[in-house]
């Protein structure tokens, strides 16, 4: 109705993939195709990066309608609050999430994927039509895993980051599938100057790695694109829910809830915390 009715150019949704147990995000741009859009257990991949992309390639104007499960609809509000694109270019098709299925873990049903289990926002915060019925809220406490690697002693947990990350190989997949990384350049690319190293030497990806996870801090909606997007399996989650938790305690910020909320880094008040500070 959406497309039959003027209200969007194009919806941006999920299809059948080449298999049954995998959805692709799909393009429709007329009424008739519709029919091709589904939603279950196998659309995990963000939808976010493609909705900011054909808003940069389309003319002025154009309305993109994007189906948006909790944590793609928060994206969506967070890059709105960053300025990114106005609320009026998008229209946000809501739909209830009840987590996407692990592949790496199971077949259908049987598992669910790690930010699945623990999240606490299954709905969009935000949102112009709603199909089918919102999902409880987990009640949870969602860094039960952060608590957990903070009881580990200081080398245990170094050991642990240099295991994990001592698997990347620099191919970027995180980044890319991240739908809070849309710098035009990002900053390992550049080369004049030479910000980072470019190897796959532990040394450099745990640099890449930090800046990252620096650079999403207050911003993350723990979609698990990330390590989804991983081919070799590399648990990113963890540095990320930790600066979540630091944001959300230093600042009550919690990313994507608020299209009017100043992003927590993106402001002061001097009754923040400095015991950093001599």
């Amino acid at each position: 109705m959406l497309l039959k009715d003027k209200k969007a150019d194009l919806v941006i949704g999920y299809e059948r993939g080449s298999s049954k147990r995998r959805a692709r995000p799909v393009v429709i741009r007329a009424d008739k195709d519709v029919d091709r859009l589904i939603f279950d257990d196998t659309c995990g991949p963000s939808l976010v990066p493609f909705a900011r992309k054909a808003l940069r390639a389309t003319p002025l104007g154009t309305r993109v309608a994007v189906v948006a499960k909790g944590c793609d609809g928060r994206a969506l509000v967070q890059q709105i609050a960053e300025g990114q694109f106005k609320r009026d270019q998008v229209v946000m098709i809501g739909v209830g999430c009840n987590g996407v299925t692990d592949h790496r873990r199971g077949a259908s049903g049987e598992k669910r994927e790690a930010s699945c289990e623990r999240c606490r926002y299954p709905n969009p915060p935000v949102y112009d039509v709603f199909v089918g019925e919102p999902v409880a809220a987990g009640t949870g406490d969602e860094f039960a895993g952060v608590a957990e690697f903070e009881k580990l002693a200081s080398a245990d947990r170094w050991a642990w980051f240099e295991h994990e990350l001592g698997k990347c190989i620099r191919c970027y997949a995180c980044r890319n599938a991240c739908p809070m990384c849309y710098c035009e350049e990002c900053v390992v690319d550049q080369t004049n100057p030479l910000w980072l190293g470019k190897s796959a030497e532990r040394p450099d990806t745990t640099l890449f790695h930090l800046v990252r996870a620096l650079h999403t801090a207050g911003r993350c909606v723990d979609c698990g694109a990330c390590e989804r997007a991983c081919p070799l399996g590399v648990r990113l989650a963890l540095l990320n829910k930790r600066l979540e938790r630091e944001v959300r305690e230093r600042f009550g910020y919690t990313a994507g809830l608020s299209m009017e909320a100043t992003p927590a880094l993106a402001t002061y008040s001097e009754e923040d915390k400095q015991e950093f500070m001599l």
